[in-house]
């Protein structure tokens, strides 16, 4: 019997009830603190409203990290699924490239920024690509999974109607691997989040990355807290986003699933 569904209200109550008791715990517990390094969160919201909430504190630090990481997280992602559904489809490529992939895939993309560093410079080529190298692995092995994944029944079906290879692609490939794909994006944007902010303390005049370090340098503790709660809040509200897209394009999936289970 399915569990009977909740409404947005109800569903946004059950994720935020525990951050609220915390920040009111949080509250409560740093109103009487006095060190410099664990200021007061009424001091720490101060800085934030001042530095992430005035339109220009918004541009310039906010908005540089979000084109950045749009542009990163794309590249990543059309070059995981392009390269992805190659390796999938093409089993002998794959078997052999496999042990390149997991080499390469256990290297974090922070760890080669010095490397990128002294190949592309320190401009937004450099913070792009680096990006886009960290969050593609596992965009790609994801798609290779849910490619190989698909039904060989239907692919051979797919023959005997004679099918042709673009339209197998884009009605039976990709749609049956897509859960495994968007289960790569969400991990990639995650990652995406991290080489941002890394990337930013390079070479940088702007972003949340460059602002985090700044104030480090500055000994501007509450600004440097509020930037953390910033990225938090940043990362959350991303989360959202990709749920909605996510439930968008595989609503067939979820239609599919719930069949499944009232008919069993």
């Amino acid at each position: 019997m399915r569990a009977k569904r909740t409404g947005w209200p109800a569903t946004l109550a059950l994720e935020l009830w525990l951050p609220v008791v915390l920040v009111i715990v949080w509250w409560f517990a740093s109103s009487a603190s006095t060190s410099v390094y664990f200021p007061p969160l009424s001091s720490i919201l101060t800085s934030f409203a001042h530095d992430w909430l005035d339109p220009v504190g918004l541009a310039k630090n906010l908005v540089p990290s979000l084109q950045l990481l749009a542009l990163g997280y794309s590249l990543a992602l059309v070059s995981g699924i392009v390269v992805g559904t190659v390796l999938g489809l093409v089993g002998g490529l794959e078997r052999a490239t496999r042990p390149l992939l997991e080499t390469l895939r256990a290297i974090p993309g922070v760890a080669l920024l010095p490397i990128f560093i002294v190949l592309f410079g320190i401009d937004v080529q450099m913070k792009l690509l680096l990006i886009a190298f960290g969050s593609f692995w596992p965009v790609l092995l994801n798609t290779i999974d849910g490619v190989r994944g698909i039904e060989p029944l239907l692919l051979d079906v797919s023959r005997v109607f004679r099918v042709g290879r673009v339209r197998r692609l884009v009605s039976i490939i990709l749609p049956g691997a897509s859960p495994q794909i968007f289960a790569g994006a969400r991990t990639a944007l995650a990652i995406s989040l991290i080489i941002m902010v890394v990337s930013e303390t390079v070479g940088g005049n702007g972003g949340v990355g460059y602002f985090l370090l700044a104030a480090q340098r500055n000994f501007a503790i509450s600004s440097m807290w509020g930037a953390i709660l910033a990225l938090g809040i940043l990362g959350y509200l991303l989360n959202i986003v990709f749920r909605i897209i996510e439930r968008m394009v595989l609503r067939w999936h979820r239609l599919q699933q719930a069949r499944l289970e009232s008919h069993s």
